[in-house]
């Protein structure tokens, strides 16, 4: 396909990283903002977004002349070829995806948006959302279709440019097709669909994953009153090529900005078709379970009373190599803890300025300065290279909750501290030091 004239609305991790990317393959893109405060960041070639490889490709496209970014919809969207809806889909009440900020840009453009041009939704919406912009624009001749985004926070440019398949969906297959074309250059596999096939898509996948996430973290408290091993059994699990090996790290429960709103959005999509998803209702609430196994953990760690404990936090992002706090699970047992009156302060290397019910610092040493016990909460691999024996100097306890399984015990324990982690085996099965 000849190089086609994009415009992105909304440049938050989807879009801009969408927009970033379309230019890196050859197309002129012009992303779209309503805070002309990042527009000019952005325009500078100032990335907020902590995302791995984002500013160089931003640059990259801004030197280029096929990236650019300005305030304001109408106009730029006057000449364009395809425009890609990328505006936030939040969970709204009741758990519904909130389509508000979809349906305004709808409503500001559809009156001047080109015969022909391509209105894509990239944001996560509902089933039948295709057929309501379709009505809301009143325009038979502006094709709407569904291209859902699959991209991993701390892997979104890698994820765009490496995909495993293109999803493209529309009652228009002649525009689905011309979607699809859009990603030739990245030789993917594509799937073009109905619209409300491809609606579902995004869901299916995200709360699919979900319910593994949930299944292991069950798997994993069996294992801790079996006395078997997480590692062992999910190493054991990740050779059978049906199941794989992702998404079979037990954790402090699943968190972001997608997995919490999607699962709840899609068990409100089913109620609505008459259908009691029960199964997706169960990996919601085995992951609220999870977070209250947690906090039992880190109490049980301190002597049973959260009231008074110092407990010292490392990490705050939802996952590593990103800096979204957004349903961050490190933050839901945050305020669980202070809520139960202990005092937190926590270490984040993404993560700086103020927080309720805790002190931020600005190195990892200072969580553990008079704490009673040290918590992993966030998967950053430069915990694993902390000094342990420093660390537990520091401490007036000796407790370390591990709750991604990211330290190495052994080391933990060979400074004097105890070690927990999530459905490991009993310290006993860490075979001490060698003495040379």
């Amino acid at each position: 396909m000849s190089p086609a004239r994009i415009v992105v609305v909304g440049t938050g991790y989807v879009g801009l990283t969408t927009g970033a990317c379309l230019a890196s393959i050859g197309h002129q893109v012009t992303c779209v903002d309503v805070d002309a405060a990042k527009v000019a960041r952005l325009a500078a070639g100032r990335v907020d977004i902590l995302e791995p490889g984002l500013a160089e490709l931003v640059g990259r496209g801004l030197t280029s002349g096929r990236l650019s970014f300005v305030v304001g919809a109408r106009t730029a969207v006057a000449t364009a070829d395809g425009i890609f809806l990328c505006v936030p889909t939040p969970m709204g009440a009741g758990g519904s995806a909130d389509l508000r900020a979809v349906e305004a840009v709808a409503a500001e453009i559809g009156d001047v948006v080109p015969a022909g041009c391509a209105l894509i939704t990239k944001s996560t919406v509902p089933v039948g959302t295709s057929r309501r912009i379709r009505d809301l624009l009143g325009r038979d001749d502006v094709p709407v279709v569904s291209n859902p985004e699959f991209l991993r926070e701390g892997t979104a440019v890698s994820d765009f440019l490496h995909p495993d398949r293109i999803v493209v969906g529309s009652d228009d297959l002649a525009a689905a097709h011309w979607v699809a074309g859009l990603y030739d250059e990245l030789a993917a596999p594509a799937v073009v669909t109905d619209a409300a096939s491809a609606e579902l898509v995004k869901y299916a996948a995200n709360c699919f994953l979900a319910t593994k996430l949930s299944y292991v973290n069950a798997i994993a408290e069996l294992c801790e009153r079996l006395g078997a091993d997480i590692e062992a059994v999910t190493e054991g699990m990740g050779y059978d090529r049906r199941i794989g090996r992702s998404f079979l790290k037990p954790g402090p429960g699943w968190g972001g900005s997608c997995l919490p709103k999607d699962t709840h959005a899609l068990t409100r999509i089913a109620e609505a078709a008459g259908f009691e998803f029960g199964l997706l209702r169960a990996a919601i609430d085995e992951n609220v379970a999870q977070r209250d196994r947690i906090i039992a953990k880190i109490a049980g760690a301190v002597g049973g009373t959260l009231n008074g404990a110092r407990i010292g936090l490392l990490g705050l992002a939802f996952k590593a190599g990103t800096n979204d706090l957004r349903d961050s699970p490190a933050l839901a047992v945050a305020s669980v803890l202070a809520a139960h009156g202990a005092e937190l302060t926590a270490y984040d290397p993404a993560v700086g300025g103020e927080l309720p019910g805790m002190t931020v610092v600005d190195d990892a040493y200072q969580v553990a300065k008079g704490a009673h016990a040290v918590v992993v909460l966030t998967e950053w691999a430069e915990f694993r290279r902390l000094d342990w024996e420093y660390l537990a100097e520091l401490m007036d306890g000796d407790a370390v909750v591990d709750t991604r399984n990211l330290l190495e015990p052994r080391r933990v324990l060979d400074a004097g501290l105890s070690w927990q982690g999530i459905g490991r085996a009993r310290e006993a099965l860490f075979p001490k030091t060698a003495v040379s």
